[in-house]
């Protein structure tokens, strides 16, 4: 039973304040050390300082319809929970996995969920994103219908993210998916149709961790979803899933700042979201789906409850309920309202 407390805002409502930064093209950076750490995702995620999700933009220069951009975001967050965006935990999260260097591999089976009529290239067979994966059988995908998974191997410097992962009959299967190889190099997103995403981004990249959330900072851009999402892509994204027409609608791979002049210390914020609000002043958020709210994403208690037998966000989130100064955050995540993977040609 957790201790009652003053209730706080817990996520700052996003207002015409936010910024649109121009889409920025990061280089490589060296990689930096991995986090040996055997379950969770390493602080500032997989990717390397400098790449996409973790480039500073407190200097970036601002797009000429940043106001009307931030504007349609206010209104889209503001009909929907109260104007307060969900922290999405428990269900349709991030489960993150970092396996050692003699993880044993196997081949991932493929449900065609999405009922192609082919096979796509390049996912199954010799080489294919779904073959040789380093997955334990005692990973533990997050809860509800996405059901995404995934993994990291710092030995090998590869990434992969499935959706809608499901350990069945001893064997792994997924619906979708992709790998990252050479992480440390990556700018975080899929080639061709593969990922866990619509926009082709590593969801992993933006989700706040665990780990740097115990540490007190977030150091790298968070993955947004928003209810409407207008057509065509902007940098980082490779696609995107929207549907809305007009100049001034968000594309996917948008990223948003909020403004580094923003006093934070006024805002009473939960710590959590205080850390959040720092993040994105200085990373931004990246626009990498369609949702049924305005959302951000955490990574999942499921490794870490399934390894120690305790959810870390009990403590983390200290006692705030979901529902209330936190939609979606405990027991009612905002779902997904469209979620697709692209449709690769054969």
């Amino acid at each position: 039973m957790t201790r009652p407390r003053r209730r706080r805002s817990a996520l700052l409502p996003l207002t015409a304040a936010a910024a649109l930064v121009l889409p920025l093209v990061a280089a490589a950076a060296p990689a930096s050390a991995a986090d040996p750490h055997p379950v969770t995702m390493p602080a500032g995620g997989p990717f390397s300082e400098g790449t996409a999700w973790r480039l500073d933009v407190r200097e970036a220069p601002v797009a000429q319809n940043s106001r009307a951009v931030a504007a349609g975001i206010a209104r889209q967050t503001a009909e929907r929970y109260g104007g307060i965006a969900a922290f999405n935990v428990d269900r349709y999260s991030t489960s993150f996995r970092t396996v050692p260097a003699d993880q044993r591999r196997v081949d991932v089976r493929w449900t065609n969920c999405q009922s192609f009529s082919f096979t796509p290239t390049g996912l199954l067979g010799e080489g294919g994103q779904f073959t040789d994966v380093p997955v334990p059988a005692d990973a533990v995908p997050a809860a509800g219908t996405d059901g995404q998974l995934t993994i990291y191997s710092p030995s090998t410097d590869q990434l992969w993210e499935f959706w809608q992962a499901e350990r069945k009959d001893s064997h792994w299967q997924a619906c979708w998916g992709g790998r990252i190889d050479d992480v440390s190099r990556s700018q975080g997103r899929f080639s061709g149709t593969f990922g866990a995403s619509a926009s082709g981004l590593a969801v992993s990249g933006g989700t706040i961790g665990i780990e740097e959330v115990r540490r007190g900072s977030i150091e790298h851009a968070i993955a947004l979803s928003l209810p409407e999402l207008g057509r065509g892509t902007s940098y980082p994204a490779s696609r995107g899933d929207g549907w809305v027409k007009g100049a001034d609608s968000v594309k996917t791979g948008t990223r948003l700042r909020l403004p580094a002049s923003l006093d934070v210390d006024a805002l009473d914020l939960h710590p959590v979201a205080r850390m959040v609000a720092e993040a994105a002043q200085r990373y931004g958020f990246i626009v990498t789906d369609t949702g049924g709210c305005t959302s951000v994403v955490a990574e999942s208690p499921a490794a870490v409850e399934a390894a120690t037998g305790e959810d870390p966000w009990e403590e983390l989130l200290e006692g705030t309920p979901g529902g209330t100064s936190w939609p979606g955050s405990r027991g009612r995540p905002c779902r997904p309202c469209r979620r697709t993977t692209g449709s690769p040609e054969p």
